[in-house]
């Protein structure tokens, strides 16, 4: 699979462009807010409806207009595939696929897998359990159509059974019938996510270890281990044992949406003992070790995107990473960086072509 022509119209601070890219290496060069990572969000709002960085579709809307359409024409086995996104303010963001609206958006998250790597990843080390609960999802939810309904009908329970606690607290009339039926719901739901989130950590770590040796040049040991409060008990079980500590705290205090991921350095917290270089690893790690996990469940190769890669990296790791992304395991690759001249010198040296773009003010200018 790959994008063979990508095209703007108002989105961010592209009035219009029109890319036609090279089914291997594509970078974009240029100076800092000149739109290099622009580009690559436009490529995954067309493979997973949204913005990499910002929720709010209304904010990629070019300054000073009502609207911005993304269009991309994919190669995907044997055959073409048309998506277009259009977002007008006030008005519900529009999905195509081959000129046919989508009706639920979920149904295409997956048509075309998508791996991106950037700067602010680094929220997934730094940050609180749900960023790391995100990234276990968003990978999952690639290859499974009914886990974003799991999750959607987890948290609806979720709300439920913390609005009635939270009654129960104002009012003092304690409802048990009403909180079975939500603790039912919570537990059936929950229990499917957690075995899927289980799967699919048991297969991730193994690779997740093989792009780490690679990337370090095995200079350091780390660990990747999932946290649950399921793995030790029962979740309907567990939550009838948590009940009195729910009400007296007002909120589901036990469930999946406590689950968690231990990043760990020579068996130090990542976070706090990690240097930025080995944080930089241990992220293009995950996510090359997700790259894996997609090829394989999928059968094709996703699409990979590195914004600003070669920061806070080693020349060694940068020729490692380089070498590795562009050899016959992955598919098309989008690079940015500052220097046009950093990017050909690099992958001149491991003798692989690379389709350049300039990038100035909105503008995209193939070099090659």
């Amino acid at each position: 699979m790959y994008l063979q022509q990508l095209s703007l119209i108002n989105f961010k601070n592209y009035t219009q462009a029109e890319l036609t890219l090279s089914e291997g290496v594509n970078a974009f060069a240029g100076n800092n807010g000149a739109g290099k990572t622009n580009l690559l969000d436009a490529i995954h709002y067309l493979a997973l409806c949204k913005s990499y960085f910002n929720p709010a579709d209304s904010q990629q809307i070019k300054q000073g207009t009502d609207f911005f359409i993304i269009t991309g024409t994919f190669e995907r086995d044997g055959r073409q595939e048309n998506i277009a996104c259009s977002v007008k303010r006030n008005q519900k963001k529009q999905f195509k696929r081959n000129k046919k609206d989508y009706t639920r958006l979920a149904d295409h998250i997956g048509l075309l897998p998508l791996v991106m790597i950037s700067p602010y990843d680094i929220s997934i080390i730094i940050e609180g359990s749900e960023e790391r609960r995100k990234f276990i999802d968003n990978v999952i939810s690639q290859t499974d159509n009914h886990y974003l309904d799991e999750l959607i009908n987890y948290n609806k329970a979720l709300i439920n059974r913390n609005a009635l606690l939270k009654r129960i607290a104002d009012t003092g009339r304690y409802d048990p019938t009403l909180l079975e039926v939500f603790d039912e719901q919570l537990a059936a739901s929950g229990s499917r996510i957690f075995e899927k989130r289980r799967a699919f950590m048991e297969s991730f770590v193994e690779v997740f270890n093989k792009h780490y040796e690679f990337i370090s040049g095995n200079a350091e040991q780390v660990s990747l281990v999932y946290e649950s409060q399921l793995l030790n008990e029962d979740f309907a079980a567990l939550l009838k044992k948590t009940v009195e500590k729910d009400r007296v705290l007002e909120r589901t205090t036990a469930g999946i949406h406590k689950d968690d991921l231990h990043f760990s350095i020579h068996g130090m917290p990542m976070k706090k003992f990690g240097s930025q270089g080995q944080q930089k690893s241990f992220l293009i790690a995950l996510k090359l070790a997700q790259y894996s996990y997609l090829y394989q469940q999928k059968k094709f190769k996703p699409l990979l995107l590195l914004d600003d890669i070669f920061d806070k990296l080693d020349d060694s790791r940068v020729i490692k990473l380089m070498q590795m992304v562009s050899n016959h395991d992955f598919g098309q690759v989008f690079i940015t960086d500052t220097s046009m001249a950093r990017v050909e010198n690099i992958f001149k040296d491991i003798a692989v072509d690379v389709k350049l773009f300039y990038i100035k003010e909105g503008e995209a200018d193939a070099q090659n």
